[in-house]
């Protein structure tokens, strides 16, 4: 058997039946039932094309929930498994849909006395526009096949690049973060987190809505040069790096002094304010910090002082150099900043 299903077979089901289905408490759907879904683990249960008329489920595992007084079932599909569309109707198309069903004999009128688990098609009624059919108790559906009218292998057959339509719902052991989530798709409790497109989503059931809960971070926002600051007269930019990511900013900026000799310092290292460059105002602090000047450290390689930035104006001027010395011309300053982004 290539589908098999623990806690099914009357008797029979073996030591490698129980290691291979999912094992252990599910995310529940109410105080007795499991949300039924695929177990996340590659590609579980993919469908592709093998031929004009026939699709492949690959392998995996899964949980199927049938009625209330049956319960959930877990299910593995240890090998691929090959289906055959029937041809299409003449004049209407239809859709089919590739789900996993167990067969309970116990509870299944229909099983026909047969209790096992199966990969299956649930065939459609040709109808324009299509609908998918009903699904009976204790049926996962995996993907729905669009049947136009008059496929056969004759006609070529299934256009598989277009006809197949995801419907694998996902699961998770309970207090797991589900996989593949939706809006659409009810939370199973208060308090479930699921994962919808990158976005980490906690159901609320006062609210009755998936709310976010925390946003994926942004990519990373970089410029250069004079995209990020200007250098002021007497100062030459050679280079500038911007990058906002993750709520901050950081601003790398290396200037020469092209203007006369500046300074000497005091003999505690003060120094007339002197204006280096202005950073743009994309770049510059959140404005809470307001006039409330910044401080960083200046260095030329042979020297440093300290450097304020003033947030709201952008304004970066040189404070403090070494004691007794001078600003010297044609040597480059570096600066790095690193502060809250708007």
């Amino acid at each position: 058997m290539t589908v098999r299903s623990g806690w099914l077979l009357t008797s029979g089901q073996t030591r490698e039946d129980t290691r291979l289905v999912p094992v252990g408490t599910m995310v529940p759907e109410d105080p007795m039932r499991t949300r039924a879904g695929v177990i996340a683990g590659g590609d579980s249960l993919a469908a592709t094309s093998a031929g004009p008329m026939q699709v492949q489920i690959g392998t995996g595992r899964a949980v199927v929930q049938g009625t209330d007084a049956q319960g959930a079932y877990p299910v593995a599909v240890t090998a691929p498994e090959v289906l055959t569309v029937t041809d299409g109707d003449a004049l209407h198309p239809r859709i089919d849909i590739v789900a996993l069903r167990v067969r309970d004999g116990l509870y299944d009128p229909d099983s026909a006395g047969q209790t096992l688990a199966t990969i299956e098609i649930i065939q459609g009624q040709p109808t324009t526009p299509p609908q998918p059919p009903a699904l009976p108790p204790a049926t996962l559906p995996l993907w729905h096949v669009a049947v136009p009218a008059g496929t056969s292998a004759g006609t070529g057959g299934v256009p598989w690049s277009s006809a197949l339509a995801d419907r694998r719902r996902y699961t998770a052991a309970y207090g797991g973060i589900i996989p593949r989530g939706t809006a659409a798709d009810a939370g199973p409790y208060d308090g479930a987190y699921a994962d919808h497109g990158g976005t980490l989503m906690r159901w609320s059931a006062s609210a009755g809505a998936w709310q976010v809960y925390r946003h994926p971070p942004a990519p990373p926002v970089t410029a250069t040069g004079s995209a990020v600051a200007v250098a002021a007269p007497g100062w030459t930019l050679h280079n500038a790096q911007g990058v906002r990511t993750a709520g901050m900013i950081t601003v790398r900026v290396q200037v020469e002094r092209t203007g006369p000799d500046y300074g000497p310092a005091a003999s505690d290292g003060n120094l007339v304010d002197l204006l280096m460059f202005t950073v743009r105002p994309e770049w510059r602090p959140h404005a809470i910090y307001g006039v409330e000047r910044m401080p960083t450290i200046v260095t030329d390689s042979y020297g440093d002082g300290a450097g304020y930035l003033t947030p709201n104006s952008g304004a970066f001027e040189l404070v403090s150099w070494g004691p007794g010395a001078k600003v010297v011309k044609e040597r480059w300053h570096r600066v790095l900043m690193t502060y809250p982004a708007p």
